[in-house]
């Protein structure tokens, strides 16, 4: 009796404490859109950030992202993993580091036909200062850092 009380108050709790351990989602949407609505394809045909437009909308990995004009969201269509962030978009140098943090999509860079967004551009010239060596130190935090 007592055995099956305490099951009981233990599944209790794990219900209730589930939102808790809920897991980081895989893209920051902390603004409720992918990269706070920056179209991420006109990063590399613009070389800079552009807001996108919800009329360009693309739901992709439990994420909406926006685009600037229909050609950029077919692009994003066709092959998504070229043009998102890496990280989840989540500031590369803090996954680096071993903890996430939300990005600034002004602060942002290309390398090696990737996009990495930092939390600020001060962060981001850190980052710049050992790109090959933060690139190996997050990839090797990716994606376990989003649990911790």
């Amino acid at each position: 009796m007592l055995r099956r009380r305490l099951l009981g108050l233990a599944a209790a709790w794990l219900v209730s404490a589930a939102p808790a351990l809920a897991e980081r989602p895989w893209f920051d949407t902390s603004g409720g859109l992918a990269i706070s609505g920056y179209d991420v394809v006109a990063y590399f045909t613009e070389g800079q950030p552009v807001r996108g437009r919800a009329a360009y909308a693309v739901m992709w990995k439990g994420a909406t992202w926006h685009f600037a004009s229909a050609e950029n969201r077919t692009h994003f269509e066709m092959n998504p993993r070229a043009y998102a962030p890496q990280y989840g978009g989540y500031c590369a140098y803090s996954v680096a580091r071993g903890t996430v943090s939300p990005a600034d999509p002004e602060a942002w860079r290309i390398h090696e036909n990737r996009l990495y967004l930092t939390h600020t551009t001060q962060v981001g010239r850190l980052w710049a200062q050992d790109i090959p060596g933060n690139i190996l130190k997050a990839n090797a935090n990716w994606p376990g850092v989003l649990n911790r």
